[in-house]
C-alpha cells in the first residue's frame, strides 16, 4: 500500500479550508459591498436631479427662457466622463444642457425614474424626472466607470488583504502542525534511539493530550514485553538449572556402567541410566508444554462447547490401567457438567493432575476423578489419599520449578504450574482442599457458568 504523509496532509486540508473559506468570504463581502455602492450612487443621481430640476424651474419662473443654455464643466479633464443631464419643456425644447451633453441624444422616451442606456457604446445609468406640472423633463446620466473603478479598488483591496491572511494562516498552521509532529518525531526518536533491552516507559510529559493514548499503548506494550522478557529469561535459567540434575545423572550413570565389573551391575547401572533418561524427557516435554501455553506467545485458546463427563469417560479406563502398577485404586464418577472447553489442552490438565496423584500418594491408597455441577458452574476434581499439601505452600506450588521440601518423589515443579496455566485460558477457578478419607489432596477446577 503506497505511503501518505499526514503531515502534508493536514496542511493541504487547513490551507484548503482556509482559503475556500475565505474566498467564499471576500465574494459575499465584495457582492453586498458593490450592491450597496449602486444603491449609494442611485441615491445621490436621484438628489442630484431633483436638486438641477428645482433650480431649473426657480429660474424658468424668474427669467424666461428662449434660448438653451449650456452650463460648462471648468476644470473638469473629460466632460464626457462625468455627469450628462438635459432640461426639456413640453414641447420637448431643450431649455438647460451641460456642454458634455450637447451633442449626445439622450431618449426622450426614456422611463420616469431610473432605467439603464448605452452612450457610445457604454453603458450609462439614466434617472428621467418630471416636475409636478409635467411642463419640464430633466434627464441625467452617470457613466457606469465610475463605480466600475470604485468595486475595482475594493476589489483590489480585498485580494490585497485575502493575500496576506493566506500568508499568515499558512504560516500559522504550518508551525502548528509542525509543533505537533515535532513532540512525535521526539517521542520516535526515543523509542529508536533505545536498545532492545532498554524497556523503560516513553516520557509523556510535554506531549498533546491526544497523543497520550498512543503513548500509554505503547508504554503498556513495553511492560507486556518487559514481562514476556522476564519469564523467557527466568524460565531459561530455571530450565537450565533443573535440567543439569538430570544430566549430571546420565552422565554419572554413564561413566559407572563403563566400569560395571558384571552383567548383574550393568543392568543395574542401566535401570539407573533408564530412569535418569526418563527423568530428563519427563522434563523437557514439561517444559515445551509450558512453552506453548505462554500467553505471551499463544493466541487465546478457541473454546467450544462440550460437557467433561465425555472428557473424563474416554480416558477413565487407561488413568485405571496406570493405577494398577503403583498399587493403587481409582475411580472415575462422572455427572454432565456442560462447559466451554478445548479438549486438547484439557486432556494435559488431567493428565498432570493424575500423574501428580499417582506419583505421590502412596500405595495401598486411593484416588477418585469426579465432575458435575455444583451452584450452578460445572467442576473438574482429582482427589487422593495422599500426603497433601500444607495450606501456606497453596499459593507457591503454581510457580514454576516449585516443590515441596522434604519430599523424595522425583519430579520437575512444572505439573500445577501447566495446570494453572490452562484453567487461566478457560477462565476457570483452581480450589485446593483435603483429599479422600480427610487427608490426601483435592484439586478442584471449576469453570466458569455456561
Amino acid at each position: 500500500m503506497k505511503s501518505w504523509s499526514l503531515r502534508r496532509t493536514l496542511l493541504a486540508v487547513l490551507l484548503g479550508l482556509t482559503l475556500a473559506l475565505w474566498v467564499g468570504s471576500a465574494a459575499i463581502v465584495y457582492v453586498e459591498a458593490r450592491r450597496e455602492s449602486q444603491e449609494l450612487f442611485d441615491q445621490s443621481l436621484i438628489e442630484t436631479g431633483h436638486l438641477l430640476l428645482s433650480l431649473v424651474e426657480k429660474d424658468a419662473r424668474e427669467h424666461g427662457l428662449t434660448e438653451p443654455i449650456d452650463l460648462p464643466l471648468r476644470g473638469h479633464p473629460n466632460p464626457h466622463q462625468y455627469l450628462l443631464f438635459k432640461v426639456r419643456d413640453a414641447q420637448q425644447r431643450v431649455l438647460y444642457r451641460n456642454d458634455a451633453a450637447s451633442d449626445i441624444a439622450l431618449s426622450r422616451s426614456a422611463p420616469d425614474g431610473l432605467s439603464w442606456t448605452s452612450i457610445g457604446g457604454q453603458r450609462w445609468r439614466l434617472f428621467s424626472l418630471w416636475d409636478p406640472q409635467r411642463s419640464l423633463q430633466l434627464l441625467v446620466a452617470e457613466p457606469t466607470s465610475h463605480r466600475d473603478d470604485i468595486s475595482r479598488g475594493f476589489f483590489y483591496r480585498i485580494a490585497l488583504f485575502g493575500l496576506l491572511l493566506v500568508a499568515l494562516a499558512t504560516i500559522a498552521i504550518w508551525w502548528s502542525i509542525h509543533r505537533v509532529f515535532r513532540v512525535l518525531q521526539a517521542s520516535a526518536d526515543e523509542v529508536s534511539a533505545r536498545t532492545p533491552d532498554e524497556l523503560t516507559d516513553v516520557h509523556v510529559h510535554g506531549a498533546p493530550s491526544e497523543l497520550h493514548p498512543l503513548l500509554l499503548e505503547i508504554n503498556r506494550l513495553f511492560g507486556r514485553v518487559r514481562h514476556s522478557r522476564d519469564n523467557e529469561q527466568r524460565f531459561t535459567a530455571d530450565a537450565a538449572h533443573e535440567l543439569r540434575t538430570p544430566l549430571a545423572a546420565i552422565k554419572t550413570n554413564l561413566q559407572v556402567l563403563q566400569r560395571a565389573r558384571s552383567a548383574d551391575e550393568r543392568e543395574e547401572f542401566i535401570a539407573a541410566l533408564g530412569a535418569s533418561v526418563e527423568r530428563a524427557t519427563r522434563l523437557v516435554n514439561q517444559l515445551l508444554a509450558l512453552a506453548q501455553l505462554d500467553p505471551q506467545s499463544q493466541a487465546e485458546t478457541a473454546l467450544a462447547p462440550g460437557d467433561l463427563a465425555q472428557l473424563l469417560a474416554a480416558q477413565g479406563t487407561q488413568w485405571q490401567a496406570l493405577a494398577a502398577p503403583y498399587q493403587l485404586s481409582l475411580a472415575v464418577n462422572v455427572a454432565p457438567a456442560p462447559c466451554a472447553l478445548h479438549a486438547d489442552s484439557l486432556q494435559v490438565l488431567l493428565r498432570n493432575l493424575v500423574d501428580n496423584a499417582l506419583r505421590y500418594t502412596p500405595a495401598p491408597g486411593a484416588i477418585e476423578i469426579r465432575c458435575g455441577v455444583e451452584a450452578g458452574r460445572s467442576y473438574l476434581r482429582v482427589a487422593d489419599t495422599g500426603p497433601g499439601i500444607a495450606e501456606q505452600w497453596h499459593a507457591r506450588v503454581f510457580e514454576r520449578f516449585v516443590r515441596l521440601g522434604g519430599s523424595q518423589v522425583p519430579g520437575s515443579g512444572l505439573g500445577l504450574s501447566i495446570v494453572r496455566r490452562i484453567a487461566e485460558r478457560h477462565g476457570a477457578q483452581i480450589i485446593l482442599g483435603a483429599g479422600l478419607q480427610g487427608r490426601g489432596l483435592a484439586v478442584t477446577v471449576v469453570f466458569p457458568a455456561t
